[in-house]
């Protein structure tokens, strides 16, 4: 299957390029940098130039493509309005592009806000529509073109998908436990996050997109939820900071931006998915990751 990437050169586009490849796969990747590109190309992939505020670029990427994954996103959390109406205006382009084809649309997505008193599963629909919502509802935006001859499936990912060279909430988590000497969870720390490692989240991608039927919600969930305060013991031993509880009332001084995040329960099963896939997940725990250094190069900074 020759397979448009957004997002090929990002955290989890990468290991998914390189699982898409290591199956056979053609892949063409959208690129907005030189850097990006050099990347790309010398790993065999195709580059497209352009960036996802270019719908023109992303037309022409779907236009050429048997499949397209959507990993792309801005994750500017400065201005979530702009990040959240790029989002749903690429959705658009690209489902629009394979209308009428019956080729798969698989748009990245999360498990976060879908059942915030227990684990989220697959048969939770997102509640998010609309422009103004947490990523443009680019998940339900997708499933509009199910009835118009599009596969469209969405991959939901854990708050974190771990591994080593990861940048994202984790690696966050720590350069704040760095940068003030201590490993903070808030309150008590009972709530959860679910988890995957990056590799395992790239074979259920590639997956998703060679089997799963036409309005399928998927589970990159490896662990249903680890307790908070036990990401930050692993962080403060890693790191050699003590860890402390933080009063709920300070997380978003302590934190930043990730104050709210850390404090909400985002667990969740993937139960249908590892039946409907045959998925099984086969790398390290988050835990394991954290402390065999995944997270080292936050200290190197």
């Amino acid at each position: 299957m020759h397979v448009f990437v957004t997002g090929a050169s990002g955290w989890i586009g990468s290991h998914t390029v390189d699982d898409l490849l290591a199956a056979g796969h053609d892949v063409t990747g959208l690129a907005r940098s030189d850097a990006s590109a050099a990347a790309l190309e010398a790993k065999g992939v195709t580059v497209l130039r352009g960036h996802l505020d270019d719908l023109d670029a992303l037309r022409r990427g779907a236009d050429g493509s048997e499949g397209v994954l959507h990993l792309a996103n801005k994750h500017d959390w400065s201005d979530q309005a702009a990040t959240n109406a790029a989002e749903r205006a690429a959705v658009e382009a690209l489902g629009t592009a394979l209308v009428g084809s019956d080729r798969p649309l698989v748009v990245a997505s999360g498990i976060a806000a879908l059942a915030p008193d227990r684990p989220a599963t697959e048969h939770d629909p997102s509640p998010f529509t609309g422009v103004d919502s947490p990523r443009g509802g680019s998940e339900n935006r997708g499933f509009d073109f199910v009835d118009q001859g599009v596969r469209s499936i969405a991959a939901r990912f854990s708050p974190t998908t771990h591994g080593v060279g990861d940048h994202g909430f984790i690696a966050y988590l720590a350069g704040v436990a760095q940068e003030r000497g201590v490993s903070g969870y808030v309150g008590e720390g009972t709530n959860r996050w679910a988890a995957v490692h990056v590799t395992d989240a790239a074979r259920l991608v590639r997956l998703g997109l060679e089997l799963a039927p036409a309005g399928t919600r998927l589970h990159a969930v490896a662990e249903e939820g680890i307790a908070t305060r036990d990401v930050a013991a692993a962080i403060g031993e890693a790191l050699g900071v003590p860890v402390a509880s933080i009063d709920p009332a300070d997380a978003a001084g302590h934190f930043g931006f990730i104050g709210g995040f850390f404090a909400m329960e985002m667990s969740g099963t993937s139960g249908a998915t590892r039946e409907l896939l045959g998925w099984e997940p086969t790398g390290p725990t988050l835990l394991e990751d954290i402390a065999a250094g995944a997270y080292a190069h936050v200290a190197e900074r």
